[in-house]
């Protein structure tokens, strides 16, 4: 009997997409189905790396960065609206093809709007079931809500109860009869390791914030007293290692890491500061990590999670052009994130196939 080929494409908006996207892909092949891996850039990159046992095929690119000042972020999205719908075409053309190439029996698209194909299941995977854009959420939600339409199942990954993750981003008064909550996803285990580092820096996202954040970060940090890990989420070709001596301390910069050296060297570590990002989020509860958040300038989701988290007294954050090295000292007086051990049901996930 042949196996059943399900294709997971994920969007190329920083890593967070694709990191999700690795506990869903190990689930479907331990339940022996085919996988092939559709997406673009530095997604793209960190999934083949992971699995470079599976087929991957590029899809056109969004081609989006961020405004270098967040307060014109949702302006440049608008004038970049044009671009995405050019590429929601281009993506939903390659995608279909590549379905009739592989002889696909399901699509899972983690954000990619343009990633569909009729008379086979498709999946949609998002946390955003309301999309914050200041005084235009209303309708940005009701815009995002029309394409859930489009799909057999909508996959959100977190808890459904009041004790979540997500807040009134992943939660709605009325839930549509497609959408289904599968728990918080993460790709990292939590194992015991000895503590090797005193702080470690996350950095992700498009550019020129991710630049801009390691640029102000690394200065701020050379009074910093103790050992340093920055992982500066650059997917290139070799692992890169630099080594900087700090007044009291030191700092190691590696590009990137694959995830299981990530998850021991997150655990390894006493407090994370890093952006917002919700996988992030995810990754960080599921191992009960204290951290410090600087969320994305302009990006209206991070900035929501971010003051959510400040505000139940669990994760302090400031504004990025605000971020001091002694605001790290906050980081003891909040409880930080609750590890948790909830299961995924793949099995009826699935059954969707």
């Amino acid at each position: 009997m042949k196996k059943k080929t399900i294709v997971v494409a994920p969007l190329n908006w920083g890593l967070g997409h694709s990191t999700r996207c690795i506990p869903i892909i190990k689930a479907l092949l331990e339940r022996d189905y085919e996988v092939v891996l559709a997406s673009d850039g530095v997604a793209l990159s960190l999934l083949t790396k992971e699995f470079p046992q599976l087929a991957s095929f590029e899809l056109p690119s969004y081609k989006i960065t961020y405004a270098a000042n967040g307060r014109f972020f949702k302006l440049k999205m608008i004038l970049d609206t044009p671009k995405i719908i050019s590429a929601m075409r281009k993506e939903r053309r390659a995608i279909v093809k590549i379905a009739k190439q592989v002889g696909a029996d399901g699509i899972i698209s983690d954000n990619r709007l343009g990633i569909y194909v009729k008379n086979i299941p498709n999946v949609f995977i998002t946390h955003q079931l309301r999309v914050l854009s200041g005084s235009t959420t209303q309708i940005s939600s009701a815009m995002h809500q029309q394409i859930f339409k489009k799909y057999d199942a909508v996959w959100v990954p977190d808890f459904e109860g009041e004790s979540n993750l997500t807040g009134e981003l992943g939660h709605l008064d009325k839930k549509p009869p497609n959408l289904k909550y599968m728990g918080p996803l993460s790709r990292f285990e939590k194992i015991e390791v000895d503590r090797t580092y005193d702080l470690m820096v996350l950095l992700s996202g498009p550019e020129p914030q991710r630049t801009l954040l390691e640029n102000r970060l690394t200065k701020e940090l050379r009074a910093f007293e103790g050992t340093v890990l920055m992982v500066c989420g650059l997917i290139e070709e070799k692992q890169t290692r630099q080594q900087i001596k700090l007044d009291s301390g030191s700092l190691l910069k590696v590009n990137f890491m694959r995830s299981e050296e990530l998850s021991k060297s997150v655990q390894a570590s006493e407090f994370i500061l890093c952006r917002s990002g919700y996988t992030t989020v995810m990754d960080l509860a599921k191992l009960g990590k204290k951290a410090f958040f600087i969320p994305t300038p302009g990006q209206y989701e991070q900035v929501h999670i971010a003051d959510r988290l400040d505000e139940l007294g669990i994760v302090p954050s400031c504004l990025q052009e605000d971020f001091k090295l002694h605001q790290l000292n906050r980081i003891s007086n909040y409880s930080g994130l609750e590890s948790f051990s909830s299961e995924v049901d793949f099995d009826s996930l699935f059954s969707v196939f």
